[in-house]
Order: C-alpha cells, then structure tokens, then sequence
C-alpha cells in the first residue's frame, strides 16, 4: 500500500510538471471547471460553492459546474476528486468534517487527506444554529437539556451521517451538558433538517446556511447560535451559551480543494479568483445573509490549519470517545 501510494505520488508529480507546462503555454481555463461537492445539494457548504463559484466563473469568463456527490459523511466523493485527473479542472469543496474529523472514524481510509490533496483556499467558516419544529415545546437549549435529563436517550438528534460534524457537533453538545441523546444518522444535512422540520426527530445542530430557508418558512425554530457572542446579522438570535450551555461553540468550515499534482500555477490562479470573488459586495451580502464569514487563505496558510484542526479533533473524538456509530 505504502509502495502503491509512493508509485502514484511520483507519477501525480510527473503529471503536474508536465500539466504546469503545458498550462503556461496555452490560455487557462479553456473548458468548463468541475466543484465536487461530496455533500447534499442544500448543504451549506454547498450554498457557499455556490455563491463563490458562481462569481469565480464570471470573473474567470468561464463556467464552473456543481456536482453534488453525497454518501458515507464525503468519503465517496472526495475519494472521487482525489483520484481525478490532476489537470486544472477538477476541484472539491469540503467540509472540515471531510477533511479533519473522518480520518479519526476509520481505520482505513480510501485517500489520504494531507498526501492525496492540494489546499487552495479556505473559502469561509460556516457559522450553526440549534434548531427544533417551530411547534416543539422546547423553546432554550436548557429546556433541551432539562428533557434530555428526565428522558435520557429518548431525545433524538439528526446529523448528516456517521462522523459528519452535525453528529460531532451534537455528541459533544450532550457531553459538555452532561446528557444522553440518540444520534439518527440522515443521508446529509439537508435531509436531516428536513426530518427534523417533519418531527422526525426532536433536533439538530446545522449550519445557518442549510436550516435558512426552513426557518423562514415557518417549519424551524433557531433556540441558539453556538459562536461566541450574536452574530451582527442575526442580533435578535441568542447564543447558545445565553440560551441555556455556558461555553458551547461551533463552527465549521468549506474550503476548496484539488487532487495532488495539479500545477502550482493553477492552485495560485484558484486562490486569486476565491479571494478576488470574495471580495465582492454582492458576495459578502450573500454570505452575511447566510451565516458565512468569509476568509480566503492561502494555500500555505491552508495547509496549516488543516494539519492543526486534524490533530485537534483526532484528540477531541478519542478523549470524548465518540464513535462513528
């Protein structure tokens, strides 16, 4: 196996020598790019690729296409943008989950997080809301936490699958307020905020950006915003630790990615145009409006963070002893 990915990396580094070449020649792009999103369409790292990707392509005069790949927490579509042609025009828009919570749950990954991808851009970081039916009776998160203590375990909670950052998220959610509820693994976020706004389960903790339109239509209600302290653009929305657990905050990230060996040329064309398109008003409303905060790092600062937040959660989930299942 060793050997095996050894073999691939020369090959990948040949690859991109040779496509770094070839790209200096000729214009770049001169065909449609390709986002692989290994999340469900509604998700909010998908609502941002959206958003950003859409002015990238305007800006770069050439379109950029969303493929939504869902299934088994990202594994099978970032598996999909790791063994893509290293060629420019495949990249993928990963959730922190993807990139630094799913190597702790297996043993056995199909890829390699930090030798079978290129950082580009850590685009935003995707702020959550703690959500129920707008007709549940729980109206705090310490009326979650005082039913959850009188009815252990009979509280369920939805994630967008084994190991996804809603199941982190919530897992540590029950540790830290000392409760015990029942993880009720969706095939996405999406689908999960849907099963909970159709009192499928009795919670979830999402990203803004997913839970957004279902809070607008009546069918969720925000208990609490697990960040620091109010978000600008949601003033009148307590923070968690108002609402009932001192000290509880979470957020996570969409960054892009490519597969390794893509040309250094190309992965410092794609962080300009990240940081080119985020820097556009109509961009930073949109994100706003949505619970976005934008960034745009570097590659290298990328890197960095990466290898941090992987090490962080890896002790995080081992000391917690939460588990895929």
């Amino acid at each position: 196996m060793q050997r095996r990915r050894l073999i691939q990396s020369g090959l990948a580094s040949a690859s991109g020598m040779l496509l770094g070449d070839a790209w200096a020649q000729s214009a770049y792009p001169n065909k449609p790019i390709k986002m692989i999103i290994p999340l469900a369409a509604g998700s909010a790292v998908d609502s941002a690729a959206r958003i950003v990707s859409q002015k990238m392509a305007m800006n770069m005069g050439m379109g950029i296409a969303i493929e939504n790949q869902a299934g088994a927490s990202g594994l099978i579509g970032a598996e999909r943008v790791a063994k893509s042609p290293p060629d420019g025009y495949t990249l993928g828009g990963f959730n922190d989950s993807i990139m630094t919570m799913l190597p702790s749950f297996h043993s056995k990954m199909p890829w390699d997080i930090l030798k079978d991808f290129e950082p580009v851009s850590l685009v935003a970081t995707i702020e959550w809301a703690l959500v129920v039916p707008t007709d549940s009776p729980i109206k705090t998160a310490a009326d979650l936490i005082e039913a959850a203590r009188k009815a252990p375990g009979k509280i369920n909670y939805g994630s967008g699958g084994n190991g996804s950052p809603q199941h982190i998220a919530m897992a540590l959610f029950a540790l830290q307020s000392g409760i015990q509820l029942t993880h009720v693994p969706y095939k996405g976020a999406t689908q999960a905020a849907v099963g909970t706004a159709a009192d499928e389960v009795q919670t979830c903790l999402q990203g803004i950006a997913t839970v957004s339109p279902l809070v607008k239509a009546g069918k969720l209600r925000i208990l609490g915003i697990p960040a620091p302290k109010r978000l600008p653009q949601f003033a009148d929305i307590p923070t968690v630790s108002e609402s009932g657990l001192p000290g509880y905050e979470m957020n996570s990230w969409f960054a892009v990615m490519a597969p390794t060996g893509t040309p250094k040329a190309v992965i410092d064309k794609y962080q300009s145009e990240v940081v080119k398109a985020l820097a556009d008003a109509g961009v930073r409303e949109q994100f706003a409006s949505q619970g976005l905060t934008p960034l745009g790092t570097t590659p290298s600062e990328l890197a960095v963070l990466l290898k941090a937040q992987l090490n962080r959660y890896g002790k995080l989930i081992r000391e917690a002893g939460i588990t895929a299942g």
